[in-house]
């Protein structure tokens, strides 16, 4: 069993990916929560978290600062921040960055990693944002080869977001 720990966002493992924003975890390695993933995302304009995808589990979101759109099952929707999103299974979905700063969004997601299905629609509204995968498919490596992988590191804006 782990022990029970305390840490400040500073001090979160960062990544950051020039297309796929920037990525806070409080892991103390990646994975090592089995029951709940959480994690803040920081989104520039144009940028989403990640590719239009469904899941097979509950998820969670809390816009903290800054505005964002949602993509959900074929519809946009304007976020600010405080607003939250609850995300059932199998519900098509993605964040992309808005507004004039950078929009920092709580990500808490359920977690059984043996059952875990995932499917990438290479759906019209996410290709306009440049969130779709180039064909419908369920493998994340597939979905995400043409993007490369992420490097540790704050994001760009760091200096203007609210904990810094």
């Amino acid at each position: 069993m782990a022990d029970w720990f305390i840490k400040n966002l500073r001090d979160a493992r960062w990544a950051t990916h020039n297309k796929f924003g920037a990525s806070g975890g409080f892991e103390p390695e990646p994975g090592a929560f089995e029951q709940l993933g959480i994690n803040v995302r920081v989104l520039e304009r144009g940028q989403p978290n990640c590719l239009y995808h469904r899941e097979n589990m509950q998820e969670d979101f809390l816009v903290l600062s800054g505005e964002c759109l949602l993509l959900v099952d074929g519809e946009e929707r304007p976020l600010k921040a405080w607003d939250f999103v609850h995300m059932p299974p199998d519900v098509d979905h993605v964040f992309v960055g808005a507004g004039d700063g950078p929009c920092t969004i709580l990500m808490v997601g359920a977690r059984s990693l043996p059952d875990e299905k995932l499917f990438y629609p290479a759906a019209e509204i996410a290709r306009k944002h440049g969130a779709a995968a180039e064909k419908d498919t369920p493998s994340p490596e597939e979905a995400y080869a043409p993007f490369g992988s992420r490097e540790q590191g704050r994001p760009a804006s760091w200096d203007s977001l609210p904990w810094a």
